[in-house]
């Protein structure tokens, strides 16, 4: 439909939120929601011409918008090289399916989307798969398992699956995910931990400290950041964002410390030795050893690692870093600051109760959701190496029925994940868990670790660890087996490593992968490699 603008000369086409979903998905010939828009509008991608309550968006606007967003296929292709599937980047799935039912119950660095391990471990063929790899019943292994995305979707899938992985926090937050759970139970022990925590809480003034500071943010942000204004000046260079946002900052932190001080806050602990000390504000710190020694307290060892979960979650949104370094911790933060990633005046985190609540509340929800979909077929982590681990003897412990399963019908092949190498700390992304939960870490049985890098010495011990898994687990698979192993191989390292491991790359899948957690949105692609004997 078409309304006037401002001045009768100035005519556009203009969409509501719902009408600018359709139009969007119509042109892109796939789904855009409403949700989707109103990220646009909110960050300044794209002029509102109505008002809050009313948004209205330029057809031309929309069209320019993601005609630019078309436009990066072909500059990845010349980047990343014309074999580029981009059918695998699956672009047409929303963050939240993205990120569905359990697969969310715990952030981990380095994890790929559930609809990659589905769309070969399933039953469908297209023009790129042209044979189905594995069917109902079969048993799937991941020798890297990580956040246990693998073992998830086997589930969905009616797969069995087995997951190996040296980090025994990784273990549980897999095996939390794909356990059968007493909701009621769980809610129940929930309830009370939060009834405990706010009885805690009481006597400190962290909480009442914090109410009066985003009062006083709200009132600040709306008159020097009003959205999406400040957004659109800043992309179109009206404003010099570096030096106006530093001025604000500045002009902010009185507001901060006279709050500090009525309030009477102690903001940094009085140790700086480990993660715990260095990455947590006083009050945050006091509230997450309270709940942790409440949560010991719990019985139930099935509930109390769903509630360890919960709080590695709840304090891992709660470390004293910027919005835009959550990814990778940079510096402590410990006064108000100016927020890239917002646009606006922000703040560390004095209390754990809203995100202990928020992920209490989540992770209920999404145990229910997978309740829903979960098929009759048994998954297990396993905590150990790759390398020389005898999978059948850990499950025999664990679960005789499964091993027995195994030995019978043997695994019918391998998705996973390999570490990348020189390129992730897999232990220190977690450093506050092992530290709270006194797992004991295993860095030096990581394969291609950060602190390594990536120079030959470390690429060809790399080549020899990767090598040696395959190897070990060989002897747990079918003859005619199935290998899908996901890479960023830069370094031309699969090949050999096939060799050495007595396979044969029969295939390459090249995907691009667009929605990453850091801030580089520079072309990046994985290699999902099929191997065979």
């Amino acid at each position: 439909m078409t309304r006037s603008t401002l001045f009768a000369h100035d005519e556009k086409k203009l969409f509501t939120l719902r009408e600018a979903s359709k139009w969007t998905s119509k042109y892109l010939n796939r789904r855009v929601t409403i949700s989707n828009i109103s990220y646009l509008i909110q960050y300044g991608r794209i002029k509102n011409y109505g008002n809050n309550g009313s948004p209205l968006i330029a057809q031309d606007e929309l069209k320019k918008y993601y005609d630019l967003i078309k436009k990066k296929e072909g500059e990845w292709k010349k980047v990343l090289g014309e074999d580029l599937n981009w059918h695998l980047s699956f672009i047409e799935y929303k963050e939240s399916e993205r990120t569905k039912h359990v697969h969310r119950l715990h952030p981990y660095k380095g994890k790929f989307i559930p609809q990659l391990v589905e769309y070969f471990l399933d039953g469908h063929i297209d023009e790129f798969k042209k044979e189905v790899f594995f069917k109902e019943g079969d048993i799937v292994l991941d020798p890297f398992c990580g956040s246990g995305t693998t073992l998830v979707q086997a589930n969905e899938l009616n797969i069995h699956a087995i997951g190996v992985d040296v980090s025994a926090f990784n273990v549980m937050m897999s095996n939390v995910k794909i356990e059968k759970h007493n909701i009621s139970e769980l809610y129940q022990a929930i309830r009370k931990l939060t009834k405990e925590l706010e009885d805690f809480q009481r006597n400190k003034k962290n909480v009442e400290f914090e109410e009066q500071l985003n009062l006083k943010l709200s009132e600040f942000n709306s008159e020097y950041f009003p959205s999406p204004d400040y957004k659109i000046k800043i992309r179109q260079r009206m404003i010099n964002e570096k030096v106006y946002g530093r001025e604000k900052e500045k002009e902010f932190l009185p507001i901060y410390w006279d709050l500090i001080k009525k309030y009477q806050i102690k903001v940094l602990q009085n140790k700086n030795d480990t993660f715990l000390d260095k990455w947590f504000l006083a009050p945050v710190r006091e509230e997450i050893d309270f709940l942790f020694e409440r949560i010991k307290q719990i019985k139930n060892p099935e509930i109390k690692k769903t509630l360890a979960i919960i709080l590695s979650r709840t304090i891992r949104s709660c470390r004293a870093t910027t919005h835009a370094d959550l990814a990778t911790l940079k510096e402590p933060v410990t006064t108000t600051y100016y927020c890239k990633k917002h646009g606006k005046i922000c703040k560390p985190i004095f209390s754990i109760k809203k995100w202990w609540n928020r992920y209490s509340i989540d992770t209920l929800n999404r145990l229910l959701e997978f309740d829903k979909l979960r098929s009759n077929t048994m998954q297990i982590c396993l905590v150990g190496d790759s390398r020389n681990i005898d999978i059948i003897e850990k499950v025999r412990n664990k679960n005789p029925t499964f091993a027995e399963l195994i030995s019978k019908q043997k695994i019918a092949g391998i998705f996973s994940s390999p570490p990348y190498v020189g390129l992730i700390n897999y232990h220190e992304q977690h450093a506050y868990a092992y530290e709270l939960f006194g797992f004991e870490r295993k860095d030096e049985f990581e394969i291609g670790p950060l602190y390594k890098g990536q120079g030959k010495e470390a690429r060809e011990s790399y080549v020899r660890g990767i090598a040696k898994a395959l190897i070990n687990c060989k002897r747990f698979l079918k003859k005619d087996y199935n290998v899908f192993l996901v890479a960023n191989d830069k370094y031309n390292l699969y090949p050999k490593i096939a060799e050495l491991a007595g396979m044969r790359i029969v295939n390459q899948y090249k995907r691009p992968v667009l929605n990453r957690v850091e801030k580089d949105r520079s072309a990046y692609a994985e290699i999902i490699f099929h191997l065979k004997k």
